[in-house]
């Protein structure tokens, strides 16, 4: 099974060029975030490793949109079915 984290890495730089997340040194250092928030994109991952569903994210991150997490979802499964 692939590592959430090593898909996390591998999609960022796709991710990045969509306005789903963004990364400026002003906001957590340059963490890549969710757009318009300041939560990192790395605590959905930790989420779905540790074995929670989205909708406990969406609860415990109410800035961040359902659309942005299928969307980071999505990118991460273009990648996975390119490779």
């Amino acid at each position: 099974m692939i590592c959430l984290k090593y898909l996390y890495f591998q999609t960022m730089f796709l991710i990045l060029k969509t306005d789903i997340i963004t990364s400026t040194p002003e906001i957590l250092g340059g963490i890549p975030v969710f757009q318009g928030t300041r939560v990192p994109v790395k605590n959905l991952i930790d989420y779905l490793e540790g074995g929670h569903d989205i909708g406990e994210f969406l609860e415990d991150f109410p800035t961040v949109g359902k659309e942005q997490v299928i969307g980071v979802l999505e990118a991460a499964k273009t990648e996975l079915l390119a490779s």
